[in-house]
């Protein structure tokens, strides 16, 4: 134990003196938890308004067409502007979208509202279809979702011209024509499903804040590689081992201070999310209570302890600093990005979310949304936190055999 204490006391110094990679430890993932909670904002929040501004070219004027209109300007999902030189043509339009002014323009032709409720021409002409003119550089998914805006107004559009004609028919009471148009309630409610009646639908400061806080732990591999590979060709290692100190006890030595260092990121990011994500517009961070921030504290320990062990097995394969900062880093950025880290796992295509389940942060990422999200028990987080630790176990272990490979080598 003494020899042990002495270990940590040495790596801790060796820790303080690393000054701009421990800033790079907590500076780094705080910076990318408040930009990208600002940029997935939108992403995680349906019905929030989007800064893509569109124009309605009205061809037809008829009450059918003005009444799209209004209905399209009730859902404050896009932007409703007027066209840029005040003229309601579809080069008018083209020249808006050129120039930048807005990214989308809808176009109802002549003969649109008499032909609402036969699209197909009764007297064998066909409807003149709607158009939409887009930016191509606007986001296709935005696009859609405009189409998928205008279709549903052109559907309730429908409805209510049959409800009227019904009406007419078989001596109902009706709405007046040209009367104000009807806010229907909402007659859909969204409820996520838990474990208990507190689960809250996602956000994206609890998809950001457990997403890079994993990608930070999981950067230790940098000065853990660093003072490793230092201390092996400054011979330092050596001389521990001539003294009689078992590699295992090294290994050790070097566990404890970096899962400190692991620990003092999870407060640092969860008291951003929780103070100073709400400073720049967004939803502040909810931890869970009781057994809740118990379990929670288990996924990350777990990620804590696969971080350092990966780590650990990255300054036993590469040769130099330089080789460490490399496969460290690029590994580190590849189970990111496919650990749904960097790119939510929703997002991505069905490929890769199965891809997704072969990285460690991926597992950590599911341990702490069962926590956060569904408000799992300790039985719940089993499926995540058993990889981590064999994961851990295993990297520890080859650690472990390639040192041990080495050191038999040399001698």
């Amino acid at each position: 134990m003494p020899r042990l204490l002495a270990l940590w006391f040495k790596e801790s110094i060796a820790l303080r003196r690393d000054r701009h990679g421990l800033i790079a430890l907590f500076v780094m993932p705080t910076l990318f938890i408040l930009v990208m909670t600002m940029a997935l904002r939108d992403a995680f929040s349906p019905g929030i308004t989007v800064d893509v501004g569109y124009v309605v070219v009205d061809l037809d004027h008829s009450r059918h067409s003005q009444a799209l209109g209004k209905r399209l300007a009730k859902d404050a999902t896009f932007r409703l502007q007027t066209l840029a030189d005040g003229t309601s043509t579809p080069e008018a339009a083209g020249d808006g979208i050129r120039s930048g002014h807005y990214a989308l323009a809808l176009i109802l032709p002549k003969g649109f509202g008499s032909r609402l409720l036969t699209p197909a021409g009764v007297d064998g002409q066909a409807t003149e279809a709607l158009t939409l003119l887009v930016d191509p550089t606007l986001n296709p998914a935005l696009q859609l979702a405009f189409r998928n805006q205008v279709m549903a107004a052109l559907g309730a559009l429908r409805a209510d011209e049959l409800t009227q004609r019904a009406g007419k028919l078989f001596g109902l009471p009706v709405a007046p024509v040209g009367g104000a148009e009807r806010d229907w309630p909402d007659e859909i409610n969204s409820v996520a499903v838990g474990n208990d009646q507190r689960t809250k639908l996602p956000s994206s400061v609890q998809q950001n804040v457990p997403a890079w806080l994993i990608f930070a732990m999981f950067f230790v591999v940098i000065p853990i590689s660093s003072i490793f590979i230092i201390e092996r060709q400054q011979g330092t290692l050596q001389r521990l081992r001539a003294m009689g100190v078992p590699f295992r006890l090294l290994l050790a030595g070097k566990l404890l201070p970096f899962f400190v260092v692991n620990q003092l990121q999870a407060v640092l990011m969860v008291l951003v999310g929780i103070f100073v994500v709400p400073l720049f517009g967004s939803e502040a961070l909810t931890m869970p209570s009781g057994t809740g921030l118990l379990n929670w504290w288990a996924v990350s320990i777990a990620v804590s302890l696969a971080a350092v062990t990966w780590a650990l097995l990255v300054a036993s394969i590469a040769r130099s600093s330089e080789q460490a900062t490399i496969v460290g880093g690029v590994s580190n950025i590849l189970m990111g990005a496919v650990g749904g880290v960097m790119v939510p796992k929703f997002i991505m295509p069905a490929a890769m979310q199965k891809l997704a389940a072969l990285s460690p942060m991926a597992w950590g990422l599911d341990g702490f949304h069962t926590v956060m999200l569904r408000h799992g028990s300790f039985t719940d987080l089993l499926p995540s936190l058993l990889p981590l630790l064999a994961f851990a176990i295993l990297s520890l272990a080859l650690a472990a055999w390639l040192n041990h490979r080495s050191l038999a080598s040399h001698s």
